[in-house]
């Protein structure tokens, strides 16, 4: 399924023509200015409810919010009011965006307990964060626990300022109804999918439709498929644009979660900011793990099910090579890539069957570079994605 005291990072995003800023960028800019200025009147909020709640809490999770990630959403949010037409006010898809972020830092912080992740971001996850203060604090009782707890409490808080901001945005919009169909769904789409990826690692599953189903929702409609809506229906665009970046967004979105498979079992931490073996160790269902199952039954590999086998045991580093090296012996590596170019290839096809102008292709080719690899030489916008790039995929 931090410290208080991070400083805020540029926005990030590839550069445009001759490094000249893109509109992802100019977008991800107003997005991060936006962010702290919200951020710091939350935070105000929180210092005249209770000055410790303000800064062991509420600080932590701005402090979070503002470290990093590739705000590739508010980019999809942006895309998608682009490929609509750019009408009304240009602010709403950035405070949409903004509190998509907000919604993300949510998933991140409770992920990272439901997981026992101790490092996000580059950085020590909420959790963790939390439990070194108990412990440097001489706190009494389980510094897990308390961790736990409070940890859970800084994302229920996150999700209350992304759906404070949420709303007041939608309460703006002459299009509100539609922006919050969109977001009502979301939210429920993605606490399934988290559900559903817990319940398969209990169960010990192996079942491709089912890691298919799980990535879908937990992390494909969230990461591109509803930013896409959520910016074309804040100008109320078609059903036609609508149906063309629905389907956009979610083969995109399943590449993305493909993608950040391969760098939960090959990745390389200083890149990805997490633990690059966290999916093997807990033998997490993942799309990779079940075309490697799939494979080394069809091959008759014993050596290889027993190296992806459910049994539960707890897995040593010699366990977690044996993974890897089966994911690489039966093909599951290089089939995930080919899946994963595939899907790249049927997003920006659908992309342009909405009827975009040529700017909103170029920057959604870029944003799914951006995404989930560096395209082969030619046309972006008809060529799939065929390997990542530094710190490609990953936490979005």
């Amino acid at each position: 399924m931090l410290g208080p005291r991070a400083t805020r990072p540029k926005a990030a995003g590839p550069p445009g023509a001759g490094g000249a800023p893109s509109a992802a960028d100019t977008a991800a800019a107003a997005g991060e200015a936006f962010l702290a200025s919200y951020l710091d009147d939350r935070l105000q909020e929180a210092r005249r409810v209770d000055a410790v709640f303000a800064e062991e809490v509420a600080g932590r999770v701005a402090a979070f919010v503002l470290r990093g990630g590739k705000r590739l959403r508010t980019a999809f949010v942006w895309c998608g009011w682009l490929a609509a037409g750019r009408g009304g006010d240009p602010g709403t898809p950035v405070r949409i965006g903004a509190a998509l972020e907000l919604l993300q830092a949510c998933a991140l912080v409770h992920d990272d307990v439901m997981d026992g992740s101790p490092v996000r971001r580059g950085g020590p996850a909420v959790h963790a964060d939390f439990a070194r203060t108990h412990r440097e604090g001489g706190l009494r009782g389980s510094a897990t626990s308390y961790s736990t707890a409070a940890a859970v409490l800084a994302g229920d808080l996150a999700l209350a300022w992304a759906d404070d901001l949420f709303t007041d945005t939608a309460l703006a919009s002459p299009h509100g109804d539609r922006l919050h169909r969109e977001w009502r769904a979301m939210r429920a789409e993605t606490v399934a999918g988290q559900y559903l990826d817990l319940r398969a690692q209990a169960t010990g599953s192996s079942d491709g439709d089912e890691a298919r189903n799980i990535a879908t929702l937990k992390s494909a409609l969230y990461t591109v498929e509803r930013p896409l809506a959520l910016g074309a229906a804040s100008v109320a665009a078609d059903a036609r644009t609508m149906d063309a970046l629905r389907s956009a967004g979610r083969s995109t979105g399943l590449a993305f979660q493909l993608r950040d498979d391969l760098l939960g079992a090959f990745g390389d931490p200083a890149q990805t900011g997490k633990p690059a073996d966290e999916d093997l160790r807990g033998r997490k269902l993942t799309y990779l793990l079940a075309v490697a199952v799939r494979r080394a039954t069809e091959a008759g590999d014993a050596d290889a099910l027993a190296a992806l086998g459910s049994d539960g045991a707890p897995r040593t580093e010699a366990g977690i090579d044996r993974m890897r090296a089966a994911l690489e012996r039966t093909g599951a590596r290089a089939a995930v890539e080919e899946e994963i170019a595939a899907l790249v290839a049927s997003g920006l096809a659908h992309f342009a069957a909405c009827g975009a102008d040529a700017r909103a292709r170029r920057e959604f080719a870029s944003l799914v570079e951006r995404a989930v690899g560096a395209p082969p030489a030619g046309d972006t916008e008809k060529r799939a994605v065929a390997a990542p790039p530094a710190g490609g995929g990953g936490e979005a």
